[in-house]
Order: C-alpha cells, then structure tokens, then sequence
C-alpha cells in the first residue's frame, strides 16, 4: 500500500519543495512533482537559483513520452501524475487527489499555513481515506 504523508503549516511551499527535493537528491532518491501548472512553473524557477554552489537538476514533463537524457533526470515536474509513475515518491503541491496515485510507493503531500491550502488539504486528507489510505501528519516547525 502506498505511503502518504502530509506537511503541513509549511511557510512556503515552493521553498520547502526545494529542500526536500535537495535532501531526497542526496539521498539517492528519484522523485515526480505534480501541482498546478504555476506552482511548477515557480518551482522549476526555483530550482534553477535556489543553491548558489549546487545545481538541483530537474525535467518539466508534459506528456509520457521522454528522450532518455530526460528520463536519468533525478526530479520530474509533472501536471498530470500519471506521467511520473516511474518515480518512486510523489510530492504533491496541491493537485487533487485522483485514483491511481497508488502507482507510487509513496505519496509526501505538502500544505501550506495559507487558509485556502489548508483547506484543499484536508479535503485530500479525506480523499486519501475515502480510497483505503490513511495518511501520517507531519507538522513542520516554523
């Protein structure tokens, strides 16, 4: 069964993508990214500048098919998270949650202290309990 795992009361999502993205990178862990296309479009920007001395190399996937320089990239951005099912974790910025999302092994859903994310959060909180799953909540510290 998939893990899921939930962030929540994250001051900035986009930053706090940044960093676990990085500590997954070292790590040795592929990841797939899914949100709204301007959330990725902010993370892909952030990713770029966001370590002065280290690059966090990262593809934008629009659709299934990926050259093979492509598909060794160790972060996908991906608006539909069926094109990242090769990866074995899902960071979720905020996309609903479809049926499927039980290809990964594991799902980390990341909320912001924003009263709207909060919102869409735990109607994803429920989702995931309509569908079989139970979530673990992680509370990040400000």
């Amino acid at each position: 069964m998939t893990e899921v795992q939930f962030h929540v009361n994250v001051p900035d999502s986009v930053h706090y993508a940044c960093r676990l993205l990085r500590k997954a990178l070292r790590k040795g862990v592929r990841l797939a990214v899914t949100g709204p296309a301007a959330t990725l479009a902010e993370l892909d920007r952030a990713l770029w500048v966001f370590e002065a001395d280290e690059f966090l190399p990262h593809v934008s996937v629009r659709d299934a098919t990926l050259t093979a320089a492509q598909q060794r990239a160790p972060v996908w951005l991906v608006e539909d998270f069926r094109h990242g099912t090769a990866m074995p974790v899902l960071v979720n910025l905020g996309a609903p949650v479809m049926a499927g999302f039980e290809a990964y092994p594991r799902v980390i859903e990341i909320v912001s202290a924003d009263d709207e994310d909060r919102v869409a959060g735990r109607q994803r909180w429920r989702d995931y309990l309509t569908l079989g799953c139970v979530p673990v909540k992680h509370e990040v510290a400000a």
